[in-house]
């Protein structure tokens, strides 16, 4: 950080001095104009005094002049109202141009217009104790309220384009960072599906384990094997997720992720559950399901997981039945219902209680709906979405 300071310092002063030598260099032609009468800004006092007290030489003033422009940054009020000073009875035009330039691109508006205001007084002074309107004295005011004018102008449109900049790339961090929350949130939908089946299948195979600690060796391994497999599995996804949010975010790379399941998988995702003792009951009447979008896909598949996920939590051993239909003119309907159990469950599942808030949110991205309710003994959850292709 400090070298990047001290060369950004380097090239300040270097600025600074091109600017004073360029003032300089413009200041020794109004110098040579003003030798022939032709003065660009109203001379209120002659022989480089102001009220009776005289200032210098023609060159010492001048210099002097050009050489506050140093510090037309740090002081730009100042700056600007000793060169206007000085202006009055010397020709350093080009140097209070600077200045106001300066001034109206960092100070604030209320300072700018009353410096303005102050810069251009000379000019109404001057028309006012000349009784006569000589050409020259007419071109001399007209010029210094143009350049007066010319330079805050200017001033202000460089100030307009870096408030822009600066807004714009506020705009885009605010974009960037909104960008960064909604995928956030999208991992933690995401996650809370996965590791929410995953775990539950756990706690159903280690439940099974310890009811029937006497079971047969063939069912204890099979158990711990799928135990062994999905705590893999979800150790994986959480290795994944971890990764993401540690890395920096880049939008272009935001959705670098495995892939993900879509209703491709259903027959894999019911299997599982049935290997865990769920009763599923599937009913598939899709029509050309190659048409489907993988987004729509993916999120039906997600629908799907995380309403038998809580059939297996809140209503264990109770028979769930899936029904899935659809057409591309109708949408597409994901219905699944399972029997309430009598009592409630002795030891149930823990769980961050979102299932029924993530699916909602998911059919909402989809441009879908999403109801649950209790009806006739069963709870019934359903999903419309429509037939993306």
């Amino acid at each position: 950080m400090s070298q990047k300071r001290t060369g950004d310092g380097g090239h300040a002063a270097a600025r600074d001095l091109a600017v004073v030598a360029a003032a300089a260099a413009l200041t020794a032609s109004t110098l040579a104009a003003s030798r022939r009468g032709l003065d660009l800004y109203p001379q209120l006092s002659t022989g480089l005094t102001v009220l009776g007290f005289p200032l210098g030489s023609e060159l010492l003033v001048p210099l002097a002049a050009c050489l506050l422009l140093w510090w037309r940054r740090a002081r730009p009020v100042a700056v600007s109202l000793a060169l206007l000073v000085v202006c009055t009875a010397a020709p350093v035009v080009p140097a209070l141009a600077i200045a106001l330039f300066t001034m109206a691109a960092r100070c604030p508006i209320g300072t700018t217009r009353r410096v303005t205001a102050v810069a251009l007084l000379p000019v109404v002074v001057f028309l006012a104790t000349r009784w006569t309107f000589a050409t020259a004295q007419v071109a001399s005011a007209l010029t210094g309220a143009l350049l007066v004018a010319g330079a805050v102008g200017w001033g202000l449109f460089v100030r307009a384009l870096r408030e822009r900049a600066e807004r714009a790339e506020s705009e885009a961090a605010l974009r960037a960072e909104q960008a960064r929350h909604r995928e956030r949130e999208a991992i933690a939908r995401e996650m809370h599906d996965v590791l929410a089946h995953r775990l539950s299948l756990l706690s159903v195979h280690a439940g099974a384990l310890e009811f029937h600690p006497h079971a047969p060796a063939e069912q204890v391994q099979q158990a711990a094997a799928v135990i062994r497999d999905n705590a893999g599995r979800a150790l994986e996804d959480l290795q994944h997720v971890l990764g993401v949010l540690r890395s920096p975010f880049d939008p272009a790379a935001a959705r670098t992720e495995p892939p993900q399941p879509t209703l491709r998988d259903l027959t894999r995702l019911v299997d599982e559950n049935r290997a865990a003792g769920v009763r599923v009951e599937v009913e598939r009447d899709l029509a050309d399901e190659d048409s489907l979008s993988d987004f729509t896909s993916r999120t039906v598949y997600r629908i799907a997981q995380e309403a038998l996920t809580n059939a297996r939590k809140h209503a264990p051993g109770e028979p769930v039945r899936l029904t899935l239909s659809g057409t591309p003119g109708d949408g597409l309907t994901l219905d699944v219902s399972n029997g309430l159990p009598a009592t409630a469950p002795a030891a149930p599942t823990p769980g961050a209680r979102q299932g029924l808030i993530g699916m909602s949110e998911r059919a909402a991205l989809a441009r879908g709906t999403f109801t649950h309710d209790r009806t006739d003994g069963r709870y019934r959850v359903r999903a419309w979405l429509p037939w993306a292709g």
